[in-house]
């Protein structure tokens, strides 16, 4: 059993520096599988979730070399046709980009229906829809989704997403890069770390334009070469931290930055009182009165991530005033809600609706962690809170935050990752 012991009740001060984009690391890392040579990436953060997949790609033949904790050295060239472990695959939602990279690698995919954070159903109808307007016949079977190529590989094709879904634009993108033809992708979601993977592609000599915007169009190549490439910020790693900064106080500089990434979360957190400086890749969160009331509706980029709504959400609840939250991604995304209620919160939900009365101060108490965003919410809050808190399940957590105690510990936050022997499990035979 590993928890985090927060002290709380003392404001932040001092510089971070944020790791690169778990979004970008966990599509690019499988995308490698179509690359003929060897890439270089850096800027790869160091998260559960990332040597997931690296123990993934090792086990499928790719040759791994860790030049430093956060560059890595990726060969794909021998990597044999061969099914990922459904053990590993289970446990990381991202691994659905598997289901493209080897569909476009070997004209077929067998790939476990993925794990990873559980609030609410998340379908993969739209990757399927792609994949489909790409030529392959797709089923799943068994807790499987199983691809097949027609023999003279995929073809170029037209698609038209029925909702704006980034892991479905990023699939179809990584699947259509070696196929024959154009493929147009409609309605494509606009994140950063769609550009990050277009950019990635390219570099090793993929022809994708139009990421960014809402038609993104793929030139089908013979073949990809291998290349360096950096991975770009990660745009709620920077959020998270100055989330932080505004719900427990103090003067935080947080660097390795797109401020433009941020635009939406700046803006909210001036709007409640925060003073937020942006400078070329740094930003600089200060916080000493009492935040303002605020509303916040999630959407898609450059809408106010999904991602960051449990952060904001703590800085509500101890915001004068009645705030708002609704939730537009996610029908289930409240479930921490329940969690910041026993630490003294004051929040009602309602389906998609959160409606959360500002309280004077949070009360430190044992939370866990339902998800990996929700984590960093208790965490958060814990930081913010009156006396201890405990979070459990931080397993979540550490999916998509790199040394999240040490950086916070160069803040001045009192917070320890704790190791606790578990001695329910039987005592070994003999």
């Amino acid at each position: 059993m590993t928890y985090y012991k927060i002290q709380g009740g003392t404001p932040l001060f001092g510089t971070v520096t944020v790791s690169g984009a778990k979004n970008a690391a966990v599509a690019i890392l499988p995308a490698a599988l179509l690359v003929n040579g060897v890439c270089r990436i850096e800027n790869v953060p160091d998260i559960s979730d990332v040597r997931l997949l690296l123990e993934i790609l090792a086990d499928m033949g790719a040759g791994i070399r860790r030049l430093s904790p956060n560059t890595l050295e990726i060969d794909c060239t021998r990597v044999h046709d061969a099914e990922a472990s459904d053990a590993l695959v289970r446990r990381i939602r991202a691994s659905y980009y598997l289901i493209g990279a080897q569909l476009g690698r070997f004209g077929h995919a067998k790939v476990a229906l993925p794990g990873g954070c559980n609030f609410g159903p998340r379908p993969i109808d739209q990757h399927i829809k792609g994949f489909l307007a790409l030529g392959a016949e797709v089923t799943e079977q068994s807790g499987y989704v199983i691809a097949t190529a027609p023999e003279t590989g995929l073809y170029g094709g037209r698609v038209n997403l029925d909702v704006v879904s980034v892991g479905a634009t990023m699939n179809i993108m990584i699947g259509a890069v070696l196929s024959n033809g154009t493929t147009i992708i409609e309605n494509a979601a606009k994140e950063p770390h769609i550009v990050d993977l277009a950019n990635f592609l390219n570099t090793m000599g993929a022809k994708v334009s139009g990421a960014g915007t809402d038609v993104i169009k793929i030139r089908g190549v013979k073949s990809l070469h291998g290349g360096f490439y950096s991975i770009i910020p990660d745009q709620i790693e920077a959020g998270t931290y100055m989330a932080a900064a505004a719900a427990a106080g103090g003067d935080v500089l947080i660097q390795n930055v797109i401020p433009k990434h941020m635009d939406c979360i700046s803006a909210k957190l001036r709007e409640m009182g925060a003073k937020v400086t942006e400078y070329d890749d740094t930003i600089r969160v200060q916080r000493t009165a009492r935040l303002h009331r605020a509303n916040v509706k999630t959407m898609p980029y450059p809408g106010f991530p999904t991602d960051m709504q449990p952060q904001i959400a703590v800085c509500m609840a101890l915001a004068s005033g009645i705030s708002v939250v609704t939730e537009n991604i996610y029908d289930t995304r409240f479930r921490y809600c329940a969690e910041l209620n026993r630490m003294g919160a004051s929040i009602k939900v309602d389906t998609k609706k959160a409606v959360i009365s500002g309280v004077e101060k949070l009360e430190g108490c044992t939370v866990h962690a339902c998800d990996l965003r929700a984590g960093a919410a208790m965490v958060i809050a814990g930081l913010a809170a009156q006396g201890e808190t405990i979070v459990e399940d931080i397993q979540y957590i550490e999916r998509g935050y790199e040394d999240l105690v040490g950086k916070l510990e160069g803040l001045g936050a009192s917070i320890k990752r704790i190791e606790k022997p578990d001695h329910s499990a039987a005592p070994a035979a003999g």
